[in-house]
């Protein structure tokens, strides 16, 4: 298996944009993103925006929604960011909250714009569906699927429509308390365009106003869990312990919020290389790992802490080929 090194380097074979990405992928997975003893990689921003399928910003478009000083947000923004990751060294030494409060703000301005655009006719609604078709040739093979595999890329291949949230019945996408956690892994430059991107193709529905993605997601890891471990889902069950009750930052932040950001980092590697979705098994992933404890509980309450990238991908790869379609496409769907 080819370095990601030499994944870029070589680009993709005969300008096939599609085995260039799948490569890239792969390497991802197998290899990882090369970083150093802390955990951060010059190139890792860059991969992330290539996986998301982000485009270039132009400077001058970011600091004009800077100049634009405090977004209606603002005030929730600053209630967020001081206690963000704030016992993560990391974090600490590379980011200042003076600097995730000027993206966070600059995202506010861009969604408010967007949305008031929509309200006023200036621009169609969009719109995100799912994935055209799960025939893939990707490492994940279903066997309810009867030898079909899985797009796991919504964003980037296989998608119909824009490329925006949708602003209907949930209201517009807008900023929502977590979302400074879910900035937090951005913390290389050019940290406005993949959190933009992020947050309005990835998961739109995660920053709604009623944030019905997150609660559909919860959802789907109550059953995925009953799927994948009966008898551990049956206990925590038995004992009042749905993931509403202790999963709901980790599926709006894509497990940011458990530490040490280093493992973060390796985790969102794997997440934007398959897509975020695959959160919802990484979410299962944990449970399973400490699934001893919590049996043995007449009160358990997960704790994911610290986090285990490395064990949680093994365990989600292998969940993933277990997933029968219909509950797959769900999947894929709960966030957009």
């Amino acid at each position: 298996m080819a370095s990601v090194d030499a994944v870029l380097a070589q680009g993709p074979p005969t300008h096939n944009l599609a085995a260039g990405l799948s490569a890239l992928r792969s390497s991802v997975l197998h290899s990882g993103i090369p970083s150093t003893s802390d955990g951060t990689s010059d190139s890792r921003i860059y991969i992330w925006l290539t996986l998301l399928n982000a485009t270039p910003l132009r400077t001058d478009a970011y600091l004009d929604l800077v100049r634009q000083g405090a977004s209606p947000a603002y005030a929730k923004i600053r209630n967020d960011t001081f206690r963000t990751l704030t016992t993560d060294p990391l974090y600490r030494r590379k980011v200042t909250e003076n600097s995730l409060t000027r993206v966070l703000n600059a995202i506010a301005w861009k969604l408010h714009d967007a949305n008031e655009a929509r309200v006023n006719g200036w621009m169609s609604p969009p719109t995100l569906g799912v994935p055209r078709s799960l025939a893939d040739a990707g490492e994940w093979h279903s066997p309810a699927s009867g030898g079909t595999g899985r797009h796991t890329r919504g964003s980037v291949t296989g998608t119909e429509g824009s490329e925006a949230g949708d602003a209907g019945a949930g209201g517009g996408v807008g900023y929502v308390q977590g979302m400074n956690v879910m900035a937090a892994p951005f913390i290389e430059a050019e940290a406005f365009a993949g959190f933009e991107r992020f947050i309005t193709v990835e998961c739109p529905a995660y920053v709604r106003g009623s944030m019905e993605g997150v609660h559909k997601g919860l959802a789907l890891v109550d059953r995925l869990l009953e799927l994948l471990d009966p008898q551990l889902s049956a206990h925590l069950l038995s004992k009042g312990m749905k993931a509403e009750i202790y999963g709901f930052a980790s599926v709006l932040t894509m497990c940011a919020c458990t530490p040490p950001l280093p493992e973060v980092l390796l985790l969102w590697d794997f997440l934007f290389a398959y897509g975020s979705h695959l959160n919802l098994l990484c979410i299962v992933a944990q449970l399973v790992m400490v699934r001893d404890h919590l049996l043995s509980s007449a009160s358990p309450k997960p704790n994911f802490t610290p986090l285990r990238a490395k064990k949680v991908i093994e365990y989600t790869v292998d969940f993933a080929r277990k997933v029968p379609d219909d509950l797959y496409r769900e999947m894929l769907a709960h966030a957009k």
